[in-house]
């Protein structure tokens, strides 16, 4: 299967799809596939745009709206995770993944699907210290602080995905793993990135829980992007002591491929610029009943997702999560059972295809009627009918619906603008979610008779209790640097293909794998149990020396 991957795409979706094209008539090629690194910029109008954590010098509309109003269509599935440039408030609406257009799937805070065979996983957002142990506490309309915290990474998602077991082919991230940098060509990566040498030879540049998630899952392939570079490295792991070691120009290394990852993060969408790699892995070769890829839910994640529901959180304190130093019993290891992943099966009815469910909520932007200066407020949170469909399915609740219970906002239910078959989520599927939660979406008195803090488990199995922490966190003030030379400007990008001197695109090369804010009057809101926060979790992720700077 022929993969096309994107470094950063910031709203160039027209311009990724161009220089795809050209690269198939060229070539006498068909991508299947493309995969984005993030900073996807999923903005429908100007109101998503003010939700996006850039100086309003930067705020451009670019072309993805185009995607969402149906005046363009994706060529091929795009699958892309979240940066730090994001519409958020759309992409909150997803936190387990979703259609943000046709054809266009966003993996969610993280997620692992399945496309012909190949086992594709991914975690949005970058990481920074002083929120890495929150809950997802955040909704719009965003203050300064809260629209950049928004797309930090929390450590429910690492500890999820660490929870999985079996091969993984591909993973996404947006941040680099830290020390990633040390499996490759350095000096080169300091010549082209001078500003990064000082955090390299300190050893402070990129993830540390990509770094663990590196380590711990083993992918085939790992993609990224952030840095605005192109960067290769391999990386050996050694089963023995949990170390990695770099083997790049070793050619005499006998392993298998399952235990060496090939890491490649690009740049951005822009002109002469490294952006977009075409890759061959093998895959298996199935297709639907219309001839089109094979696009799955992962049953594990999805079992992995049913079974820590009850740590959801989405306070603005640190919090704990279970492991192995538990002295109280408490269940650590999720990674499911047989029969649990069974039981979540039969909750599917046996089908994990993931549904062509996209709708659209929101008016889109039109050019013909924006008027230049004009001011927009953020758009108030809503509830996608696509969450509703899926967390109804799966038996788990949505974290921004929890959010804003807690913070004591209406839920506000999206609602459909088309009328084409492929959208009808209609009114039932809003029913039936406020009936599972008991609740109204304009109020919540004291006549229910579930909390809508979390969902009970109709499954028989016995799981843990959620734990939290009233712990007050103070707030840390974030600056976000951006590269004035780097500055995406609508009007800068050409229809050109960048080549060297054997008339190949330079962003291009091709490579075979062999293998494959109304308040509520009244709430019924119960408390979880209160717990005091582990300091040893808080050492592990030290906020001082482990901080990602947010670059653009």
């Amino acid at each position: 299967m022929k993969i096309a991957v994107e470094g950063c795409a910031h709203g160039e979706l027209e311009k990724i799809y161009e220089t795809i094209a050209e690269i198939e008539k060229r070539d006498k090629i068909k991508i299947d596939l493309l995969l984005c690194c993030g900073d996807f910029q999923s903005t429908r109008n100007m109101e998503d745009l003010q939700t996006m954590a850039v100086p309003q010098k930067f705020q451009h509309m670019c072309t993805f709206y185009k995607y969402y109003a149906g005046e363009l269509r994706a060529p091929m599935l795009t699958i892309f995770v979240g940066g730090n440039h994001e519409a958020s408030n759309y992409l909150q609406e997803l936190p387990y993944g979703g259609w943000v257009a046709p054809n266009i799937y966003y993996l969610g805070y993280a997620g692992v699907v399945h496309v012909n065979g190949l086992r594709i996983a991914g975690l949005s957002g970058i990481y920074k210290g002083n929120d890495y142990l929150k809950g997802r506490f955040e909704f719009s309309p965003y203050t300064e602080n809260t629209k950049r915290s928004v797309y930090h990474v929390r450590q429910l998602e690492v500890f999820r995905l660490k929870q999985l077991s079996g091969k993984i082919d591909i993973f996404l991230s947006h941040d680099w793993p830290k020390g990633i940098y040390n499996h490759g060509n350095k000096d080169q990566l300091a010549r082209f990135k001078p500003f990064l040498r000082d955090e390299m030879e300190k050893d402070q540049l990129g993830s540390r829980p990509n770094h663990d998630l590196l380590n711990a899952l083993k992918p085939s392939h790992w993609f990224a992007a952030h840095l605005h570079c192109k960067f290769a490295a391999i990386v050996q792991h050694n089963d023995e002591c949990g170390r990695v070691t770099s083997q790049v120009g070793r050619d005499d290394i006998q392993q298998k491929q399952s235990d060496v990852t090939k890491f490649l993060a690009l740049d951005k969408c822009l002109p002469k610029r490294r952006f977009l790699q075409i890759l061959d892995i093998e895959s298996e070769n199935h297709t639907d009943d219309e001839g089109q890829l094979t696009f799955e839910y992962d049953l594990e994640w999805l079992t992995i997702l049913y079974l820590t529901n009850h740590l959801t959180n989405v306070k603005e304190s640190y919090y704990y999560l279970p492991n192995e130093k538990s002295v109280n019993g408490e269940r650590f290891n999720f990674t499911p059972t047989t029969e649990e992943t069974e039981f979540v099966r039969k909750k599917f009815e046996n089908d994990l295809k993931i549904p062509d469910n996209f709708c659209r909520t929101v008016e889109v932007y039109d050019p013909s009627t924006h008027q230049r200066g004009q001011h927009y407020k953020q758009p108030k949170s809503q509830i996608n009918p696509q969450s509703l469909s899926f967390c109804d399915t799966l038996g788990i609740d949505d974290p921004l619906s929890l959010a804003m219970l807690i913070g004591g906002h209406e839920l506000s239910h999206s609602s459909t603008l088309d009328n084409t078959e492929d959208s009808a989520l209609n009114e039932s599927i809003l029913d039936e979610h406020n009936s599972s939660l008991n609740t109204s979406s304009t109020s919540f008195g004291p006549s229910s008779a579930k909390s809508p803090m979390k969902r009970k488990s109709n499954s028989g199995l016995s799981l843990p209790k959620p734990k939290a922490s009233d712990s007050n966190v103070s707030g840390n003030k974030e600056e976000l640097q951006i590269d004035d030379q780097e500055e995406v400007n609508d009007n800068s990008y050409k229809e050109e293909i960048n080549t060297d001197d054997n008339n190949r695109p330079e962003s291009i090369n091709v490579v075979k794998e062999t293998d494959s804010s109304d308040k509520v009057k009244s709430t019924n809101l119960t408390k979880p149990p209160i717990k005091k926060f582990k300091r040893r979790n808080q050492d592990i992720y030290n906020s001082k020396d482990d901080e990602c700077e947010e670059s653009n």
